[in-house]
């Protein structure tokens, strides 16, 4: 079964967000399950094309950490204009019939993943081309009424609204249209309406990092910290990390915090460090003692809550940053949702680990278990799909395809 797996950016071999995290494990997962994908996305500004078959949109620059304030303002513009979200409406460059023209590049398909929601908004075709399998990684709409919640500004708080009432109308379409919904945590089923829905199978992550670890005992910092804050639902659990859970820890544990800002980080106590976008994010959260899991809103999995795991690193998470994993749970990991508590999760596994007390685990039976339920899950959506699909043949390329092709065979 040949698949048109569709997202807004093509792997660059640097996934570094969650989202490209997720991605590379779904179609990686596909491809272990018997399907022959072909990627389809732009690609970031300076990223090499990937080595696996693919169809190269272009370049485009759509990371908001990498945007100044007057391209996030044409940003805004153009979404009005178009009447799309923000993350739609910037990949509505190259137009529909460009794409179509693309599209056939990459030959006779018989499926269209579309992971996330923003390619399908901006190309509202793509979801009647074929059989699909929609990847929802967030309850979109949620995520962007939470972030209305939080917002500081009147402005922010009217655009963040916006959006969730959109997303929201969006992502009911592709439910209603898909042939199989892969959601990333039950929970995100539920609040899709797909509860009782047949076609509605969640889907388990793993980032492939289980397994012991060499440990030369050199710790850079008490607690690490990792994201992408340039997200409004991770730059809110930061937030509350900063301004209520910092403080309260002892003046000697020293916070090192890695990951892109849109903007400036926050004002944070003394002990707290920011070290910007990291060039190996799996070697900088094992240099700290203690990992923290500060998640305080959006939907979805934390893929950095799983990383962390199997990795088997200690650590203090909020209930939240645990949504979508099962109850079997390390020991090495403390649950808190206040943030004295919090806090004193924290200091009391660092001091454990100065006095010499082993704490890191092996996460290779918790990286297997995730492994073994992606596996099982998108083997059953292939199923549901290969009952309908039936493979479709692309319209015949324009004349000058050829000199524009692009597509890795």
């Amino acid at each position: 079964m040949h698949l048109l797996f569709i997202s807004s950016l093509l792997p660059d071999g640097r996934s570094s967000t969650g989202f490209e995290i997720a991605n590379r494990a779904i179609s990686e997962g596909l491809e272990a399950a018997g399907a022959r994908l072909t990627l389809v996305g732009f690609r970031r500004p300076g990223a090499l094309p990937p080595e696996r078959a693919h169809v190269d949109l272009g370049e485009l620059a759509i990371e908001n950490g990498a945007a100044g304030r007057a391209q996030k303002i044409r940003w805004v513009l153009d979404a009005w204009r178009s009447g799309l979200p923000v993350g739609s409406a910037k990949l509505r460059g190259l137009g529909e019939a460009a794409l179509r023209a693309r599209l056939t590049e990459a030959g006779p398909f018989d499926a269209v993943v579309l992971s996330s929601v923003q390619m399908p908004i901006a190309y509202p075709f793509l979801s009647t081309l074929a059989p699909v399998i929609f990847v929802a990684h967030n309850v979109e709409h949620l995520s962007a009424a939470e972030n209305a919640e939080h917002a500081r500004s009147r402005v922010a708080r009217f655009l963040y609204r916006r959006e969730a009432k959109l997303l929201r109308g969006a992502e009911a379409r592709l439910c209603r249209e898909a042939a199989v919904i892969h959601s990333l945590a039950a929970e995100d089923a539920r609040n899709l309406g797909l509860a009782d829905d047949p076609r509605s199978i969640p889907l388990s992550l793993t980032v492939g990092h289980g397994g012991p670890r060499e440990d030369d005992g050199t710790r850079a910092a008490d607690v690490v910290m990792i994201g992408t804050w340039s997200w409004a639902p991770n730059r809110a659990g930061l937030d509350w990390f900063v301004e209520s859970v910092a403080p309260l820890l002892p003046a000697d544990v020293t916070v090192a915090i890695a990951g892109r800002f849109d903007g400036a980080p926050p004002a944070a106590p003394p002990q707290v460090s920011f070290h910007g976008r990291v060039p190996d994010a799996q070697a900088f959260v094992r240099s700290g003692r203690v990992v923290a899991l500060a998640t305080r809103g959006g939907t979805g999995v934390q893929l950095k809550t799983i990383e962390t795991l199997e990795e088997g690193m200690p650590a203090v998470a909020t209930p939240l940053a645990l949504r979508g994993l099962g109850a079997v749970l390390p020991s090495n990991l403390r649950v808190a949702s206040d943030p004295g508590a919090f806090a004193a999760a924290l200091a009391d596994l660092v001091r454990r680990e100065r006095a010499g007390e082993t704490l890191r685990l092996d996460g290779r039976a918790f990286a297997q278990r995730q492994a073994g339920d992606l596996q099982r899950g998108l083997k059953q959506g292939l199923a549901r799909l290969a009952g309908s699909a039936e493979p479709v043949l692309a319209q015949p390329e324009p004349a000058d395809a050829a000199s524009r092709r692009t597509v890795a065979r």
